[in-house]
């Protein structure tokens, strides 16, 4: 029975944890992320059906094979939640794993172990850097060492002294920072969701349009709360080109109190909930004008993509069966309209808060109604994955620390010594030589006193 239990253990550990553990496959592991990052970063994720039909159509297929088919079936859609995405993650994180068990414990755990005191001269004779000193006794050189911040470990004849361990670590904390950051892209791709809205100018929504949603996403959270776009707006150079765009957004309870009121713009976003709504794009919703002295109107306003760019229009009937009218057309929201007639001709201009007469009705401009486009994400992953980042800075800038050791041996009247590091050699060959230099001005003072005290 115990042999039935122990042989799969046994088998996991000599032939699946040393495959694991193989630079080799993280490395490929690791590229295949990158790969697969970047088509997800270069295909739109969570598009309708249309679009990808649209941008990805078969005839011709781009790169002769991508098509919309082709892009849907593997998922390329929704990289990030794919179960294949998801799977190399995982496989990716049980290599650092098997790697950090494997390797770097085991060599700090060699690191405590009696602290490695060397018995045999030898052993001495491996390092690159070593000396050898007769007649010069072992606890000489012990204040030398403490003065360069060694911890000292003494056993009898033989001494221990590193300083650094610190750079030992830093590997070991890279690997987990990496491991959080892997989790975090987990929780994140099973449990967030992706929405968008574009909502008109004074108008109140909850989120409904998502997107993109992963399994364990809870969109319950949306339920007991709204937001109002009290007011949007754009700012513009004098050039005309767009310099930045605004909304003002307040988030209503379930009785329509006022919760909280941010005014956001591109890269200032309102949070909450853990839910965050990026401004991201506009559109104009409609024009308000009077026709005589009528009451103020309202006509929605269209983009028109066959003509191309981000031009928008509305038809405006000049008599009541249709007979008649213009069409009103918008470039962006700086209160100029262009009149077109039913031939599609352009017969006037006019700008918000002036008027045009049309065919003898007076056509008074109101107001342009701006929409506010709005990404909005909810990831309860990002917590975890500023986590690992902060891990793995820390992790970094650990391993810059050299990690240097030196043994000491005396034996039948000779001092043996020998030292080496992991880094900065050049700086640990100075500091190794200035011990000796010290060491043997010492040995030299003292025969030289010893020498002066035989002669009297």
């Amino acid at each position: 029975m115990n042999t039935w239990i122990t042989a799969p253990k046994r088998y996991f550990r000599k032939e699946i944890v040393p495959v694991l553990a193989d630079l080799r496959l993280a490395i490929a592991l690791l590229l295949a992320i990158a790969i697969f990052s970047v088509a997800g970063t270069v295909i739109e994720q969570g598009q309708s059906l249309a679009f990808y039909q649209f941008n990805y159509p078969e005839h011709p297929a781009l790169f002769g094979f991508l098509t919309w088919k082709v892009l849907l079936t593997a998922g390329l859609d929704h990289v990030y939640r794919t179960w294949w995405y998801l799977a190399i993650l995982i496989l990716f994180g049980a290599s650092l794993t098997a790697c950090t068990f494997t390797r770097q414990l085991p060599a700090l755990r060699w690191f405590s172990r009696t602290w490695n005191f060397y018995s045999q001269p030898r052993q001495f004779q491996k390092f690159a850097l070593s000396a050898e000193f007769k007649q010069a006794p072992l606890p000489d050189i012990a204040p030398l060492l403490k003065q360069r911040r060694y911890k000292i470990f003494q056993e009898g004849e033989k001494l221990y002294a590193h300083k650094g361990i610190i750079g030992r670590i830093g590997p070991i904390v890279v690997h987990v920072g990496m491991l959080v950051i892997l989790l975090g892209g987990v929780i994140g791709a099973m449990t967030g969701f992706i929405a968008q809205e574009i909502v008109p100018s004074g108008a109140t929504f909850q989120i409904r349009n998502v997107t993109d949603a992963g399994p364990f996403a809870n969109l319950s959270v949306l339920n007991d709360w709204a937001v109002k776009v009290d007011r949007f707006w754009i700012d513009y150079l004098p050039s005309g080109e767009i310099d930045q765009f605004y909304s003002t957004l307040s988030v209503l309870d379930k009785d329509a109190n006022k919760i909280d009121q941010q005014t956001i713009h591109v890269n200032q976003p309102l949070r909450y909930k853990g839910v965050t709504l990026y401004q991201a794009d506009w559109a104009i919703a409609g024009v308000q004008l009077k026709l005589n002295n009528s009451p103020l109107l309202q006509l929605p306003m269209a983009k028109l993509d066959a003509i191309g760019g981000r031009i928008w229009g509305t038809f405006l009937p000049l008599k009541p069966d249709l007979s008649d009218g213009v069409s009103l057309v918008a470039r962006d929201m700086q209160g100029l309209l262009l009149i077109y007639d039913m031939q599609g001709k352009l017969i006037s201009t006019v700008r918000k808060g002036m008027s045009v007469e049309i065919h003898g009705v007076k056509v008074a401009i109101a107001d342009i109604i701006g929409s506010t486009g709005l990404q909005i994400k909810a990831d309860p992953g990002i917590p975890v994955v500023y986590l690992g980042f902060g891990l793995l800075m820390l992790g970094v800038m650990m391993s810059y620390v050299s990690h240097s050791q030196i043994w000491v041996l005396q034996q039948e009247g000779t001092l043996y010594i020998g030292g080496r590091t992991n880094r900065a050699q050049v700086t640990f060959e100075r500091e190794f030589l200035s011990i000796l230099d010290q060491l043997d001005s010492q040995r030299n003072s003292v025969q030289s006193s010893e020498d002066q005290l035989a002669s009297v």
